[in-house]
């Protein structure tokens, strides 16, 4: 069985390598634009305190717990620097009872999900002891499963694992193949590459892709802004992920860098613009949590296109009448989280093997327009 896959971020990467592993035949395609989510992303995953439904919550929950066995994996082959860490993850808000609110959510899932670890209530020297640029003034309760990965460290890793078996990589801005009305394959640099099934996992540009077909996908790209700031004098390899009550957050990593994110900007079409309004949202949230950011170096701006669909779930499955067409796409801001378990549940799909969730929620087919004219 031969599987052209559009899209190597990390949804796109993962179905590869996960394909491949189980021995198809497997091409994937890309055109390395700018603004892909994975490039950007900041590398959180941490779903347990989100109040997002329960369908969300199913594949986000599976995604993260998957992840113990995709990095034995790929340690398994030779990929051992993936930049993934369980660095813990201190809930911070200057108000008390929207604490407790949050440690009683974490307490009561803890009981059906005990990888969740710890909850703990700190007082503010023992948070600050952890993350030592800590606003004074927020109070803060920690959970010790916070991880963080680098998004660009896995899918070169999903790559070169995928390759191992053997993927191949092309270059090339791709387009659906069809012969008379049906999905035959792809066409690349105007090579037409004939293929049994075809995944479509471009993000924010899948809609471009299905477009051909006379349909809409209602998958939006929301633009988002996330700052890097260095600070040489610190530590910060241990630091954990600070997460206050809004969608903002902060990130540390192993040299010296912390993240500061993200703008969510709708309706912002791929505008790949850093604005000074953006920066200025970013900085300010970030200061709000932790004043001594100040002093740092601000090192890098980085620019991603979240795939929004219209519910905010992804979307997974076929496409309709088009048997041998599927789609992974619209992860949102949570692609880090969920792509690449959502790369293994494709996988299942295409060779026609049983998932381990119900994936009704999520067909595609729920964020379809069929267009009178293309």
């Amino acid at each position: 069985m031969k599987i052209a896959v559009i899209g190597s971020g990390i949804v796109g990467a993962s179905i590869a390598y996960h394909l491949a592993k189980k021995g198809a035949e497997v091409v994937i395609v890309d055109d390395g634009r700018e603004g892909r989510a994975t490039n950007a992303g900041a590398g959180i995953v941490f779903p347990w305190d989100k109040t997002r439904g329960n369908d969300w919550f199913a594949i986000a929950k599976a995604g993260t717990l998957y992840y113990s066995t995709l990095i034995t994996e790929l340690k398994d082959l030779g990929e051992t620097d993936v930049g993934f860490k369980k660095a813990g993850a201190l809930l911070v808000s200057p108000d008390m009872e929207q604490q407790a609110k949050k440690q009683k959510l974490l307490e009561s899932r803890r009981k059906e999900i005990p990888e969740i670890g710890d909850v703990v209530r700190l007082s503010y020297r023992e948070a600050r002891n952890l993350f030592p640029l800590l606003h004074p003034d927020l109070h803060a309760v920690y959970v010790s499963s916070g991880y963080r990965v680098d998004g660009n460290l896995l899918r070169g890793a999903l790559e070169r694992a995928g390759q191992e078996y053997g993927v191949i990589l092309k270059n090339g801005n791709a387009a659906l193949l069809l012969e008379n009305g049906n999905v035959k394959g792809v066409i690349v640099n105007r090579e037409k590459i004939y293929a049994d099934i075809v995944v479509v996992a471009a993000g924010a540009w899948a809609p471009d892709i299905i477009h051909k077909l006379g349909m809409k996908l209602m998958i939006e790209p929301q633009r988002g802004q996330i700052i890097h700031i260095k600070l040489d004098e610190q530590d910060t390899s241990n630091w954990p992920i600070i997460l206050p009550d809004n969608d903002y957050y902060l990130l540390a990593f192993d040299d010296h860098r912390v993240v500061a994110g993200a703008t969510r900007e709708t309706n912002s079409g791929f505008d790949y613009r850093v604005t000074v309004g953006g920066v200025q949202e970013v900085i300010s949230e970030a200061l709000s949590m932790a004043p001594g950011l100040k002093e740092g170096t601000l090192h890098e701006i980085r620019i991603g296109f979240r795939p929004m669909a219209s519910d905010g779930l992804p979307l997974l499955g076929g496409l309709g009448p088009y048997s041998n067409l599927l789609i992974a796409a619209g992860t949102g801001p949570y692609g880090l989280t969920m792509g690449p378990y959502i790369g293994k549940l494709a996988a299942e799909i295409v060779m026609d093997r049983k998932t381990e969730i119900d994936l009704s929620p999520y067909d595609p087919m729920r964020a379809v327009e069929v267009l009178e004219e293309v």
